[in-house]
């Protein structure tokens, strides 16, 4: 059966795919030969950006099919507020039923239609390191369908159900014009299931319920990035943007097996002596670039030598090796500026709005990209009519003028999309040249709530003294005349970013280091379960709880895999790593030395130089 009209949901879609499609530099799909063209399925998908999730969902949903979404069946009572949410493709759900029957009577009307229901197993959109929890709401829905299909023969379209993993992953999810990659694994159906949940045995159905919810769990897992803390997957991170350091040189393909590679890598213990201090050091960077808003593809326009060897040291850039990069840079931009100059003032408001947008939400990272896009999606929904109407009435209000004022907006939009993307990376990179040279941090203003220490209170004005009891007033000293200096001065923000240089420097040192010790250890590291099979790896299995919590959220022992350090690298290099290398003179053990003082000279050379590694 062909999808619903849906019309209403059909207008959200269009506009949902403009705000994406302005804000997201690319949403890659793959895996979407795995979705059925037609026939009911349920899609579980992933839920770590709120309301971006079901937008980009639908937006890039092969086929185009009209995905359904799950709404409280009391919005339903009211006629009209029940045909808008029809129409806008949301299904009632009645929570507050025990009888499951009744319970998803909504999502089998939709799914006997032929239809695809979409939901969020984890329950909430949230902000970790990894899947935190998936429920059962997607296979009890499933498993129920089947049930209500065999009680109540003719009334669907007879094809079977199946669910659809569905991961989203965001290279960054807060970030304007980062991207989305849109997975989806291979149908799951109910043959394995389907005898044990219709048993008649105390307990089965919701033993298969719960082995349907693992099996969810397991391909969305393998298909996102997962790591066991924040430090490792921040440190994760910090390699991949060094060794890929420019945004456009990891393939999407690999993204999500590349940057779980290193997780698992980075999760390994003590896969290295120094790999405590690496990960340190790789953190500190990472924390230096979030605090001035920068990132390493943007610091790459400074390239640093590229030999490391201790005999010779190498010095952060020079300000006149920085001032030919600003000028270089600042010369491609007043030559691009006037081409885009008009757009950038005509979209500006769009801008400033999705920054107020995301101030709101500065602590809910997973709030931030919403409230940009739908700022920015409100202020263009105004600008682009004013802008038509505007040039119509140029026209004298002309059908011959609509046509012409309509493709002059269009092509704007298009125009602007198409020079945002290089003219924004470029811009920073002049700012972090300008950094480097001449601009001055801001102070921050002082806090009213800490205590001052008493000896440092000036001594009361004469007028106030005289305002005092004689008793009191006899026992204050004179005050002081006021002595004149010289105002302090500020220092200048190229300090700072001699400590951000410096940092990357250090990290990009530890890197090479901590590779060239995997290689000469040639030990096995920890691997994702599905990486070791897929790559030639061993996976050990691991007892644990087979039952999840009362809560409805999965808790089971995963199997634990294992990759050699040679395939690791291989695998690494093969799909664009430029991992930096160490070069050694004669006997000298240079990784003895590090930013931590582990050797003698270390902190003597900390001060005067730095050294980063050549890449291979």
């Amino acid at each position: 059966m062909s999808d619903p009209p849906k019309v209403l949901h059909r207008v959200i879609r269009r506009l949902a795919s403009w705000a994406v499609w302005s804000f997201f530099t690319e949403v890659h799909v793959i895996g979407g030969e795995n979705v059925p063209k037609n026939g009911p399925i349920i899609v579980a998908a992933t839920h770590h950006n709120m309301m971006l999730d079901p937008a980009i969902l639908s937006v890039a949903f092969p086929y185009a099919r009209i995905l359904n979404y799950w709404s409280k069946a009391s919005l339903f009572g009211n006629p009209v507020l029940a045909y808008i949410l029809s129409s806008s493709g949301n299904i009632p759900v009645d929570r507050k039923s025990k009888d499951r029957q009744i319970l998803f009577k909504g999502t089998f009307d939709a799914l006997s239609r032929g239809w695809a229901v979409a939901l969020f197993p984890e329950g909430t959109s949230y902000t970790e390191p990894r899947i935190m929890q998936v429920k059962d709401g997607a296979a009890w829905a499933a498993l129920e369908y089947e049930k209500w299909v065999k009680e109540n023969p003719g009334k669907s379209t007879g094809e079977n159900v199946a669910i659809i993993p569905a991961a989203i992953v965001y290279t960054n999810k807060s970030k304007y014009r980062s991207k989305v990659i849109l997975e989806f694994g291979q149908p799951i159906t109910m043959d394995e299931y389907r005898e044990q949940f219709f048993s008649s045995d105390e307990g089965a159905p919701r033993a298969a319920a719960k082995r349907l919810t693992r099996t969810i769990e397991r391909e969305l897992i393998e298909a996102t990035i997962n790591a066991p803390d924040w430090d490792t997957l921040y440190a994760a991170r910090m390699a991949r943007d060094i060794m890929w350091e420019g945004d456009k040189s990891i393939d999407l393909n690999d993204f999500v097996a590349i940057s779980q590679t290193l997780v698992d890598l980075f999760s390994t213990p003590n896969a290295t002596p120094k790999m405590a201090s690496m990960k340190r050091t790789l953190l500190e960077y990472y924390s230096l670039l979030q605090s001035t808003h920068l990132t390493n593809s943007v610091l790459s326009s400074l390239p640093l030598p590229r030999t490391l060897d201790p005999k010779h040291p190498a010095t952060l850039p020079s300000r006149f090796y920085t001032l030919a990069v600003l000028s270089r840079d600042t010369l491609w931009s007043l030559i691009s500026l006037p081409f885009f100059l008009f757009p950038l003032i005509v979209h500006s408001p769009v801008y400033i709005m999705g920054r107020l947008g995301a101030r709101l939400v500065e602590d809910e990272e997973e709030t931030q990209a919403q409230n940009k896009v739908l700022f920015g999606l409100l202020f263009m929904l105004l600008m682009y009519p004013a802008a038509f109407f505007f040039l119509w009435a140029l026209f004298m209000y002309t059908p011959v003028g609509a046509i012409l004022a309509f493709g002059t907006v269009y092509f704007l939009a298009v125009y602007h999309n198409k020079m945002i993307n290089d003219y924004y990376e470029n811009a920073k990179r002049v700012i972090a040249a300008w950094r480097v040279l001449y601009t001055t941090p801001i102070v921050p203003k002082e806090n009213p709530w800490i205590d001052k220490p008493k000896s440092s209170a000036p001594s009361p004005a004469p007028h106030v003294a005289a305002s005092l009891p004689s008793s009191l007033a006899s026992g204050l000293e004179p005050p002081e005349p006021p002595v004149s200096s010289a105002p302090r001065r500020r220092p200048p923000s190229r300090r700072i970013m001699r400590h951000v240089l410096r940092a990357r420097v250090e990290a990009v040192k530890a890197l090479a280091v901590f590779f060239d010790q995997l290689r000469k250890n040639n030990q096995r590291v920890r691997a994702s379960a599905h990486l070791a099979s897929l790559y030639g790896g061993t996976v050990e299995e691991r007892t644990g709880p087979s039952e999840a919590p009362s809560d409805g959220a999965t808790s089971v022992s995963a199997p634990v895999g294992w990759r050699e350090v040679s395939e690791v690298i291989s695998f690494l290099t093969k799909r664009g790593a430029k991992i930096p290398s160490v070069t050694y003179r004669g006997d000298a053990d240079w990784a003895a030395l590090s930013s931590e003082g582990e050797g003698e000279d270390s902190e003597k050379e900390k001060d005067q130089t730095t050294w980063v590694p050549s890449s291979s």
